[in-house]
């Protein structure tokens, strides 16, 4: 049986682990926190619960699939409510839309709001939505690409994309379908979570509108923390071994050069045929590979906007009608994407996300009181933000706009999350959203998630294919799974001639990277 050490358990690390246990391999997952969930650690104060990681859980079988993996499945290990609304969408003259979940529940809710035409445009979006995401699934976001020619591997594919105008503009495509300017907005957001704004994203980055608007948002009962910790249960019990409070100081080599290993900070040597790693890559290349130079895109690359999260627990309850997750929507639209993108600045009218997770689960509050999460687009250390002197004026308009929308701002405790807070844990230029998703940092332009300079070394997470998500880094967990299978194909034993076929790994911690060979 072949070994494999897993760096980081977060969502791509433990799905990459579910589908290597799968493989019949021998994985031991490494975490330099106290348990498992990566950027999203749960913090727990004065009786307050907050995830601080992704809110919106889309796409469940993709856990469900990776649970499968080793024996489980999502319904033994992890309860989920169907949030409907997804979404309170309220817009700056006053108005509201919920997304509802459903294509007749939602057709209603267009009727109510925004009239017949744009409710019967709705059905046939819906339709254009499914066969965009039927086409990208299995052909360019559930695939490994070695250059750009692989996207000729699925020539019909890649011809139905173009048909159905997935390289068209996300925003002028969404004009062309409804009249509606709130509608517009809606249904055009999502682009932020690729760092582009709709007037530069690709249209085929509507598959994330049909991931939340049509499959639908779910919320795992416990909180978003429960998705990582039912993964490394079902890990654990399937054999994987998890060593927290561990954190990795560098990679070993062979002698062939390739990967053996990794060692700990306190000296510790964890041998090993082949290592999946899901560090921010940028951070990968400059604390583990040091000697390597990071590939160009990696290191010069366009990175997403940041974000300033606000964890609150406050006395009250929001006003009635507060749904699970809210947008505000701020009325210059263009202004605000021009400011946060081209200009790199703050935005003059931002738009928010407020997610109010105790509306579905009270436990995460003492009772009577709420948990907010609120969001708010910014631009990456790029800019040049003093965030120690941003910080205190951010949070006052973050404060006067919640108590302005009846959200209940006595603070209890709190946690304030900035672009400078987000490098301090790992993330390049600050930003929790990695590379923005622009079409030469798509598909097979992203980086790729082998470097054929280190063989054994695999890539998972927000920085490698397919991109930023909970949906897609729990692909990339496959993903990295499969390079592993296709490296390891006879389960580990070393092709005649290598270097520990011929006993080579004799002192193989002793040429670890990091220069010191």
């Amino acid at each position: 049986m072949s070994s494999v050490v897993v760096v980081g358990a977060g969502l791509s690390g433990l799905a990459a682990a579910c589908h290597l246990i799968g493989q019949g391999h021998e994985v031991t997952v490494v975490e330099r926190h106290h348990t498992a969930g990566g950027r999203g650690l749960r913090l727990q104060r004065e009786g307050f619960t907050f995830d601080t990681g992704p809110t919106v859980m889309t796409m469940p079988d993709l856990v469900d699939d990776a649970l499968r993996q080793v024996d489980t499945s999502l319904a033994d290990l992890l309860p989920m409510t169907l949030l409907d609304p997804a979404y309170r969408a309220r817009f700056a003259d006053g108005s509201e839309i919920m997304v509802r979940h459903g294509v007749e529940a939602m057709r209603e809710e267009i009727s109510r709001t925004c009239g017949s035409v744009d409710a019967a445009a709705f059905v046939d979006f819906t339709t254009w939505l499914r066969q965009l995401y039927r086409v990208e699934m299995p052909h360019f976001i559930d695939a490994n690409f070695d250059s750009p020619l692989d996207l000729m591997a699925s020539p019909g594919a890649a011809a139905k994309l173009l048909r159905l105008g997935g390289f068209r503009r996300l925003g002028p495509v969404i004009r062309e379908w409804f009249a509606d300017e709130r509608l517009h907005r809606l249904f055009s957001f999502q682009a932020l979570y690729a760092g582009l704004s709709p007037e530069k994203a690709l249209a085929l980055y509507a598959v994330i509108t049909y991931m939340d608007s049509i499959e639908g948002v779910w919320f795992p009962q416990g909180g978003m923390d429960a998705v990582p910790a039912a993964m490394a249960t079902a890990v654990a019990k399937a054999g994987g071994e998890l060593r927290y409070n561990a954190t990795v100081e560098r990679f070993a080599l062979d002698r062939r050069g390739a990967v053996a290993g990794v060692v700990l900070d306190d000296g510790e040597q964890l041998r090993a045929d082949a290592v999946v790693c899901t560090l921010d890559l940028p951070t990968a290349y400059d604390r583990l590979l040091p000697q390597l130079k990071a590939p160009r895109v990696v290191r010069n690359g366009d990175y997403s906007p940041s974000a300033v999260v606000w964890h609150i627990g406050a006395k009250g309850q929001p006003a009635p009608g507060t749904s699970h997750h809210n947008i505000h929507f701020g009325d210059d639209w263009n202004g605000a994407f021009r400011a946060l993108i081209d200009d790199k600045q703050l935005m003059p009218d931002p738009s928010r996300l407020v997610t109010v997770p105790t509306v579905t689960d009270p436990g995460l509050a003492p009772a009577g009181d709420s948990v907010l999460y609120v969001l708010e687009p910014v631009p990456n250390l790029t800019a040049g933000i003093d965030w120690d002197r941003e910080r205190g004026p951010m949070r006052e308009r973050l404060e006067t706009f919640l108590d302005a929308n009846g959200y209940p701002t006595e603070v209890v405790a709190d946690e304030f999350v900035t672009p400078a807070d987000w490098e301090r844990m790992g993330m390049h230029q600050g930003t929790p959203f990695a590379l923005a998703h622009t079409f030469l940092q798509t598909g097979p332009f992203r980086p790729n998630n082998v470097d054929r300079r280190v063989p054994g070394l695999v890539f998972a997470g927000s920085g490698t294919v397919p991109g930023v998500g909970v949906p897609m880094v729990l692909v990339s967990g496959k993903l990295a799974a499969r390079r592993v299978a296709d490296y390891l194909p006879d389960g580990g034993r070393r092709r005649a001639g290598s270097a520990a076929a011929q006993g080579g790994r004799h002192g193989i911690f002793t040429r670890a990277l990091g220069g010191r060979r």
